[in-house]
């Protein structure tokens, strides 16, 4: 199978993440778009493994996995800590940080 094909998924996936990041409003969404993101930057990551012949770009997707993982852990609790003072996950309504 050629590489393109998967050259062409990883771009349509991480076009739909980037679309998922710019036009959601929900934070949980853009995390999960976030993830999409990550996902397709593996994808391209063991392609390019297989066509080399090496297995750096595994090594390099298990790590990208395992960021990602700790990405959802860290993420997920700033989100529910944000819902428990404000009552909304609209990132719209999130100004913590402003002065």
């Amino acid at each position: 199978m050629p590489i393109s094909f998967f050259l062409v998924l990883s771009a349509l996936l991480f076009s739909i993440g980037v679309y998922g990041v710019l036009a959601r409003a929900n934070a949980v969404l853009i995390l999960l778009s976030i993830e999409l993101m990550l996902n397709a930057v593996n994808i391209n990551l063991v392609a390019f493994s297989a066509v080399m012949g090496s297995a750096v770009g595994q090594v390099f997707a298990l790590f990208v996995i395992a960021i990602a993982a700790a990405e959802v852990g860290i993420g997920l609790a700033i989100v529910i800590l944000i819902f428990r003072n404000r009552q909304t996950v609209d990132v719209e309504d999130m100004s913590l940080l402003k002065w």
